[in-house]
């Protein structure tokens, strides 16, 4: 029975914040700016985690992962499919390394 009551609180702990948290977000209109800097958050976390990775592809030579970066991005402003961009950048990474 004790173990059903440690659920049932870890539950609680989970959920009560979000639904605090959607209930109060619900009733205020926050103004646009700010809005605008919360629905920015998620790419910048994206770009903060992947850029450190594409400059250490090749320790050595930090440009190759950047020139594949690059490719990716370039594929990517030409809304081609996530197979066609990550092959992309692979295909230039390899390229870059076999010229080095």
């Amino acid at each position: 029975m004790n173990l059903v009551w440690i659920i049932f609180g870890m539950s609680l702990v989970t959920m009560v914040p979000r639904w605090l948290s959607v209930w109060v977000m619900g009733r205020w209109k926050l103004p646009r700016r700010f809005r605008l800097w919360l629905n920015s958050i998620p790419y910048a976390a994206l770009g903060a985690l992947i850029f450190p990775g594409v400059l250490s592809v090749e320790p050595s030579v930090p440009y190759v992962g950047l020139i594949g970066g690059l490719v990716a991005g370039g594929l990517a402003y030409f809304r081609l499919p996530i197979l066609v961009v990550i092959t992309g950048a692979v295909l230039a990474v390899m390229g870059m390394k076999e010229l080095i």
